[in-house]
């Protein structure tokens, strides 16, 4: 599933073919992803400019003339820009052509993918205005995580990985950072100190950007808009290792399930 370095890369990959351009038409291919596709989008869009493109969480949001469309990318989907007739192919469900003749294509084989349009502030939409703030901006820090986590016994893998509390850190991202503060994914939240949540939002930072740097991470079926992969992977501590050797102490790292999410840890460098 596309986490967030993916889904910044996406948007860095896209925004430079298609802000400030005429969208000519919008087609759709598929009524329905997650949810319906707006029937009234080909309509709304047609003739507006693309004014601006930016990421909330794990959404895209491009911001028109007198509207904004809200996407997501589900558990497979993709987008990319060309400027040459393709012919659709399967699971290419939707379209959205420029005046001068580039295309952006989403592409999503399971579906699970969100389209949709506000012509309100698309950070009061429902999908967004409940979400909690950006790792990677001036609010999220280690005092905050500790003072949301009082009292709280999940886990605190669970704790980091709730979009309420602070968006983008995806299962990928949740163990490498908890691996690199030296933390357990199964301590409670509430047990977590201060200091170490301090130390631990700086390597959720740390993940976050390197990952973003390296162009995300490709486990299966994830390339960027230009179709490359991301090579974040070569980089995963723990993530995927289960029962293989820690690159630190040499002791084999354990693989449990927690919130039905695998989760790789060290019990000799995580306390």
């Amino acid at each position: 599933m596309p986490e967030l370095p993916e889904v910044e890369t996406t948007l860095r990959g896209i925004s430079k073919k298609i802000l400030n351009k005429e969208i000519s038409s919008f087609i759709s291919r598929e009524k329905k992803l997650r949810w319906i596709i707006p029937p009234t989008i080909g309509k709304r869009v047609k003739g507006q400019r693309i004014n601006n493109a930016f990421r909330r969480g794990k959404y895209i949001i491009f911001e028109l003339d007198n509207c904004s469309l809200i996407i997501h990318l589900g558990m497979s989907g993709k987008l990319r820009v060309f400027n040459k007739k393709m012919k659709p192919k399967k699971h290419e469900h939707w379209d959205l052509n420029f005046t001068d003749n580039w295309t952006l294509r989403y592409t999503d084989i399971r579906k699970f993918g969100v389209l949709d349009l506000t012509l309100k502030n698309p950070l009061e939409h429902k999908l967004l205005k409940d979400l909690g703030p950006e790792p990677l901006g001036n609010s999220f820090n280690g005092i905050y995580l500790f003072e949301k986590s009082r009292k709280k016994s999940i886990a605190v893998k669970q704790f980091i990985m709730n979009a309420k509390i602070v968006v983008g850190v995806g299962n990928i991202y949740a163990n490498e950072a908890l691996f690199m503060a030296g933390i357990k994914p199964i301590k409670k939240a509430g047990k977590v100190t201060k200091k170490e949540y301090e130390n631990l939002s700086t390597k959720i930072v740390k993940v976050l950007k390197d990952a973003i740097h390296e162009g995300g991470t490709t486990l299966k079926d994830y390339s960027n808009a230009e179709e490359a992969p991301g090579y974040f992977k070569k980089k995963l501590q723990v993530y995927g290792r289960g029962n293989l050797e820690c690159f630190i102490c040499r002791k084999n790292l354990k693989e449990i399930r927690l919130g039905n999410r695998s989760t790789v840890y060290c019990v000799s460098c995580q306390n």
